[in-house]
């Protein structure tokens, strides 16, 4: 299973262990990880699991979809070069060892 590391904005660090093809939304759910809402269940359309992901965590994941891209411009906290949408990141082993850091605010 690949190990996800969520860093949440005052600087703690929660790893999980995310069943391979599951949403880094959806494991974080389920794990508690309360800074990740996931309003839509998932659907790409809220943006209420905005993340960030360093240069090094983005090299391991595909690319944001054009649909990603316009629901990223209408998060609640400021956009950065690494922010990705955490329903449309899979878990598998290219990703493990992920380093994903929350923003202050989902809403």
């Amino acid at each position: 299973m690949p190990r996800i590391t969520f860093v949440s904005p005052d600087g703690g660090r929660r790893t999980i262990d995310a069943p391979d093809g599951e949403t880094l939304m959806r494991a974080a759910t389920q794990h508690a990880v309360d800074e990740i809402l996931g309003e839509c269940g998932g659907a790409c359309c809220c943006a209420t699991c905005h993340i960030y992901l360093d240069e090094a965590s983005l090299a391991k994941v595909p690319p944001a979809s054009e649909m990603e891209r316009q629901v990223l411009e209408f998060t609640a906290a400021p956009r950065r070069t690494g922010s990705r949408l955490a329903c449309q990141v899979l878990a598998d082993r290219l990703s493990d060892g992920l380093i994903v850091e929350l923003p202050a605010t989902q809403i």
